[in-house]
């Protein structure tokens, strides 16, 4: 069976965070936030990230218009927060979902947001628990580099 992980860049400094996904063998960075910049560490935008990536040997993949957790149109809120019911019956997530589901069969995948936390992260209450019912172990790994394998749980929106 395969395993994706997931990973929050929080304020890592590149060198630390390349160095976390190569300890867990990570050849394949899926970056799923719905805008790829950061004004807080800038090593994170889009280009300089596809940049380290590249020069660490890890490909990078940009996933982030389809299965990101803050999407632009304001149908997906509810009292400000992304109703992730919703989100989660679009069919750009869902090809969002196959496209991991098919490519973490040859690739030993990460997926990349900005929260440390990732119980405060649309990467585990959405994406994670969509993967195990696609029959994908999900882990997260923590900033101090320690995975933390998810279990899907019984109060989820889905």
């Amino acid at each position: 069976m395969s395993t994706i992980y997931t990973i929050g860049h929080s304020n890592h400094l590149m060198t630390d965070f390349i160095k976390i996904l190569q300890k867990n063998s990570r050849d394949t960075l899926v970056d799923i936030r719905s805008s790829p910049y950061s004004k807080h560490v800038p090593q994170f935008n889009k280009k300089p990230l596809q940049q380290s990536m590249e020069y660490a040997g890890i490909s990078y993949i940009f996933l982030g218009n389809k299965i990101g957790g803050k999407p632009r149109d304001p149908k997906y809120y509810l009292d400000g927060n992304v109703n992730y019911t919703l989100l989660a019956r679009t069919l750009k997530f869902k090809e969002g979902i196959r496209e991991l589901v098919i490519a973490c069969r040859n690739h030993n995948m990460v997926l990349m947001c900005s929260e440390e936390d990732p119980y405060h992260c649309h990467r585990h209450h959405l994406i994670a628990q969509n993967l195990l019912k696609k029959g994908i172990k999900v882990s997260h790994i923590r900033k101090n580099g320690a995975l933390e394998p998810v279990k899907d749980f019984q109060n989820t929106l889905f």
